[in-house]
């Protein structure tokens, strides 16, 4: 898995700072996977979208986390999960003997604890997440929202997590049993209001917009050559194929 720390070996590392690009990458502690990682303003006068990546020791294993985070109505939310959201998962007694409800239970948690945050606030807030887990062999991908996690095996683009849009037949039922209603306004949106049906935050529809997460789970093996993470600013303008194509020509290149 060691594909993107390639791709993104030649750009500088930077700190964060008025929005500016930034972009690095690192190894883990026992050599068995790198990882790279790149964040850049768009055409909006703020920028609403965080990531992290993160090594841990978690009983006696090495463990990889990582996640993006793609804030609507301020960057409060998606600040907010990225401080908190692995802390609280690594923190979790069922970690690493069942990872898939920690997973859930960290998610239901951390969207809790951010909406009690928000009494006072009068500007609702909410945040997607697209998070890849670590853990020996197993890669645990987890979402809410439309950022999306895409896998390359055996030279095959495969999605590992399912974009949250109002319109999915099976998601504006929920909605509706919920009481709720999906309107089009200029996209299909939970109330003519969010064009995701999950994610965190957005305490006024937070009775349809739900933080539950689905997971997916792969077996890490010699087929399984990288995990791309990335927000819809990038999924809007790129296919799955597409970007998989560049990667792996951006790599080609760095190993000639």
């Amino acid at each position: 898995m060691g594909y993107l720390n390639s791709v993104l070996s030649q750009s500088t590392s930077q700190n964060k700072v008025d929005d500016a690009p930034v972009s690095g990458g690192g190894l883990s502690q026992n050599g068995k996977f790198s990882y790279g990682y790149a964040s850049a303003p768009g055409k909006r006068s703020s920028m609403e979208d965080f990531y992290e990546t993160r090594i841990d020791g978690v009983d006696g294993q090495v463990v990889g986390l990582f996640g993006v985070f793609d804030g609507h109505g301020g960057a409060r939310a998606a600040e907010y999960v990225k401080k908190n959201l692995f802390n609280n998962l690594i923190r979790h007694p069922k970690f690493i003997s069942d990872t898939k409800s920690a997973i859930a239970d960290a998610y239901s948690h951390t969207d809790s604890e951010f909406l009690k945050s928000e009494n006072n606030q009068n500007r609702d807030a909410g945040s997607t997440a697209s998070t890849a887990i670590l853990v020996g062999d197993r890669l645990l991908v987890a979402n809410v929202g439309d950022s999306r996690a895409v896998i390359c095996r055996a030279g095959n683009a495969i999605a590992a997590s399912r974009d949250h849009k109002p319109d999915q037949t099976d998601e504006r039922q929920r909605i509706e049993d919920a009481g709720g209603f999906v309107m089009w306004a200029g996209t299909w949106r939970v109330g003519g209001v969010l064009a995701v049906s999950r994610a965190f935050g957005d305490r006024l529809l937070k009775q349809y917009v739900v933080a539950d997460p689905e997971i997916q789970e792969q077996k890490v093996d010699d087929t399984l050559e990288f995990l791309i993470l990335a927000s819809d600013g990038l999924w809007d303008v790129v296919t799955n194929e597409v970007l998989l194509f560049w990667v792996q020509f951006r790599g080609s290149r760095f190993h000639d």
